[in-house]
């Protein structure tokens, strides 16, 4: 996972271009992504003896960041995601053992290229820093969710991001898909300075100090 810390260094310029903050605000709300979310699971469930093993990421898994800015007064949310993500974990009598998640912060997009170079070089300095990771520390019971009958879980354990790394609990949802793969979508709060970056303030934009990692894991055997 990986923290966003997206900002609008260049805005006024485009701002500028596309008639102001105001229009800015609202190309900018309109393309950010929708929080992840199972997908529909068709009424697919797995028999907890049948889920124990290592699973891992497959095509579909996503990482990302959301975050929330003002722009001369425009409330504005920017997503960033990346398909880039490898994640593994251990299934064992319906308990889930260990997980890790490591994602390439590199590889991380928003629909502005400006923006994406000031998140790799100025806020995450991914060249020294190119992974991000959550690993997933204490066991949680997944049979419930495995059955669909409560896909809420609390997946608690450490995150790092930026070199450093932090305790951290968040709520997700865990379900079996009709490819009979297990998804698993939440995200996690953060605080920048928690991890040693700065939240951008250059008057014209403020990115708040907080925000959240974002993730929509694909898992197969």
């Amino acid at each position: 996972m990986l923290l966003g810390i997206a900002t609008g260094v260049v805005v006024v310029g485009a701002a500028a271009v596309i008639g102001g903050p105001v229009v800015y605000a609202g190309l900018v709300n309109g393309s950010a992504d929708a929080a992840p979310s199972l997908a529909p699971t068709g009424g697919a469930t797995l028999d907890a003896a049948d889920a124990d093993g290592r699973w891992t990421a497959t095509g579909g898994s996503y990482a990302g960041y959301r975050v929330h800015e003002v722009l001369r007064g425009q409330d504005v949310t920017v997503t960033g995601r990346t398909e880039d993500v490898d994640a593994s974990a251990t299934v064992a009598d319906g308990t889930l053992r260990g997980a890790t998640v490591t994602v390439r912060v590199a590889s991380i997009t928003t629909p502005e290229s400006a923006r994406d170079a000031y998140f790799r070089t100025q806020a995450l300095d991914t060249d020294r820093f190119p992974t991000a990771t959550f690993r997933v520390t204490e066991p949680v019971d997944v049979r419930a969710a495995l059955a669909g009958t409560d896909r809420d879980v609390t997946l608690r354990g450490e995150l790092t991001v930026h070199g450093v790394t932090k305790a951290v609990s968040t709520d997700a949802q865990l379900g079996v898909d009709r490819s009979g793969h297990v998804q698993v979508a939440g995200s996690v709060p953060v605080t920048f300075a928690d991890y040693g970056v700065d939240a951008p303030d250059l008057g014209f934009v403020k990115v708040d100090g907080s925000g959240a990692v974002e993730f929509s894991l694909e898992l197969a055997r």
